[in-house]
């Protein structure tokens, strides 16, 4: 078997286009006043099967439309991706299709079709569930377009998940643990829960070099904050799995666990990234940032991507460990070997002794205080 069988194989599709450009986002999304669909089928039709070529006889665990905002896009395309997809690779019986989503009015009244289509799980971006706050995060949706969004959702998907970002300007404990009751009370079977950061690039980043980014939380407020969450979302019943991802069991995102437990994925899409297994060994692939550059190499010379590159046996070894270590299961320590990894066995004890990991003969495992200070341990392992 080889390594990437462990975790599965999945495809991610970018759609780099937003409505507007949120402050604290440093991912590749662009604003566009006019997009040709057209051209942007036919590219992602030829990537598709330019990259089905490199992947014979698989089959797809799990497909993933991400942005930008993908529920811009019209059903049609969506439906035409998905076309190509099933005559490209065969899908697994309980292939997850989910397509992130903000819940506007306009995104939200295209639902129904995109169930047609076949996607089966919405990831939704709320932030936040006040409309001075979402003013704040530069969101162009209110609070009560979110509430009716979600309400929508639930109704066509059996699996919705949204974001919320906490530690945000001004937030107190009291605030955050009134916002989280409520999201709680709302969240199905899982929520993603991710700490405010400011990103060099971005809006929010040249506010905060200016001093101009203020009412941000202290460490030990963060901290608090953070332990807020996993209090409460343990006591839901959605307990943390992954450092910001928390579901209750069998909710997880299985698009998501590809990444973090080592398997294959395809990156379709104006600046996305994969890792492919062929005959060289694994790679790691970057496409082209710019969408106009993107579109245009696909249509003209036949390939999206930027880079190609076949990965070392030690650097696969570390990024299973970097993202293995992000989930509550951690990492098999055979495997690890396996792969090109030397285990530092003094440095695995001593964070034992700290209480940061867990270790047996057959896993490492981060805990939840070592997840709250991942960076470090990964620091110390990887030295």
């Amino acid at each position: 078997m080889e390594d990437w069988q462990h975790a599965g194989f999945g495809l991610y599709l970018h759609w780099p286009f937003c409505q507007s450009k949120c402050p604290y986002c440093d991912f590749n999304s662009h604003v566009a006043t006019r997009v040709d669909t057209t051209a942007w089928a036919q590219a992602f039709a030829a990537e598709i099967a330019r990259v089905g070529a490199l992947t014979p006889g698989r089959a797809l665990r799990t497909i993933y439309f991400g942005g930008g905002t993908p529920s811009l896009m019209s059903p049609d395309l969506v439906d035409g991706i998905l076309r190509k997809v099933r005559e490209t690779w065969a899908l697994s019986n309980d292939c997850e299709i989910t397509l992130e989503a903000n819940p506007g009015s306009v995104e939200a009244g295209r639902f129904a079709a995109f169930r047609q289509a076949g996607v089966n799980r919405i990831s939704m971006g709320l932030q936040a569930m006040n409309d001075a706050d979402l003013r704040r995060l530069g969101r162009v949706h209110t609070a009560a377009e979110a509430a009716r969004a979600l309400e929508t959702a639930q109704g066509l998907f059996d699996r919705v998940s949204f974001d919320l970002i906490y530690a945000r300007q001004h937030q107190t404990l009291a605030d955050w643990r009134a916002e989280l009751g409520q999201a709680l009370q709302l969240a199905a079977g899982h929520l993603s829960l991710y700490q405010l950061t400011i990103e060099d690039g971005t809006v929010f980043g040249d506010r905060f070099a200016k001093g101009q980014l203020r009412g941000l939380p202290a460490e030990d407020l963060s901290v608090a904050l953070w332990d807020i969450t996993q209090d409460m979302c343990d006591a839901a019943g959605l307990p943390a799995y992954e450092v910001s991802n928390h579901a209750r069991p069998g909710e997880e995102s299985r698009h998501n666990l590809i990444y973090w437990q080592g398997g294959d994925y395809a990156g379709i899409g104006p600046g996305a990234h994969g890792r492919l297994t062929g005959g060289m060994g694994r790679s790691a692939t970057i496409a082209l940032r710019q969408p106009g550059d993107w579109l245009k190499a696909v249509l003209e010379t036949g390939s999206g991507d930027a880079e190609v590159e076949v990965l070392a046996p030690a650097d696969r070894a570390a990024e299973y460990m970097m993202m293995g270590l992000r989930v509550q299961d951690g990492i098999d320590r055979a495997r690890f070997r396996s792969i090109g990894g030397i285990e530092p066995l003094a440095k695995l004890a001593e964070l034992e002794g700290l209480g940061l990991i867990t270790l047996s003969d057959q896993r490492v495992s981060a805990t939840a205080k070592g997840r709250l200070l991942l960076n470090s341990v990964l620091q110390a392992l990887l030295a």
